[in-house]
């Protein structure tokens, strides 16, 4: 079963948001996607730290 997925609103600071974008698109993702990954990865960073 697929997690559920809940829609929130964030300010993000404009040159973040950029460099998202970009990364998403040259990942051939959606931002909402390639943000998942991205911080899937921290937590998963965060952890290994432990």
């Amino acid at each position: 079963m697929k997690p559920l997925k809940e829609k929130i609103s964030i300010t993000i600071d404009s040159d973040i948001l950029a460099k998202l974008k970009e990364n998403a698109e040259y990942d051939d993702r959606s931002l909402s996607q390639y943000i998942n990954i991205v911080l899937k990865q921290h937590f998963k960073d965060i952890e290994d730290k432990k």
